[in-house]
């Protein structure tokens, strides 16, 4: 498996850079973001992102709105949402709303790390799923001769 390409949002930049670093040693690819105004813009352009790790408690955008344009945009697209300040019932409401999973912060990285592993995984083989479906779509319409 490809090393998972993950985007960090938070509003708390020291948070965002240390989780960034730790996630790295770990051999994941990190962007970050520190708004959701941020991560819908980044999202945009980084078309192979597997996962989103998402504050909800953030000024402006809220990690819950967001997640709804993120679902909207980019359905596959795995979001773990964070919440601190906010309520498990946020968090709840986030998972309603597509995320994968949600944890408290401070949360713990190898905790993090496994969450994003697990996320991406499902991810990546929802993909391999619509691949299929249309390969065998297409073999049904064209026949084998449309693949050689």
């Amino acid at each position: 498996m490809t090393a998972p390409f993950v985007m960090l949002v938070d509003d708390e930049v020291p948070f965002v850079e240390i989780t960034a670093k730790r996630l790295e040693e770990r051999s994941f690819e990190i962007i970050t973001a520190f708004s959701a105004e941020e991560c819908l813009e980044k999202l945009k352009t980084n078309p192979r992102l597997d996962g989103i790790v998402l504050d909800i408690q953030m000024p402006g955008m809220d990690g819950i709105e967001a997640l709804k344009v993120i679902k909207k945009e980019s359905p596959l697209v795995a979001v773990i949402m964070l919440t601190g300040h906010a309520t498990i019932e946020s968090g709840i409401e986030g998972m309603k709303l597509g995320a994968y999973d949600f944890l408290m912060k401070p949360c713990d990285i190898e905790e993090l790390a496994l969450k994003i592993e697990e996320a991406v995984k499902k991810k990546r083989e929802h993909e391999e799923k619509i691949k299929e479906a249309l390969k065998q779509e297409t073999l049904s319409k064209y026949g084998p001769f449309y693949y050689t």
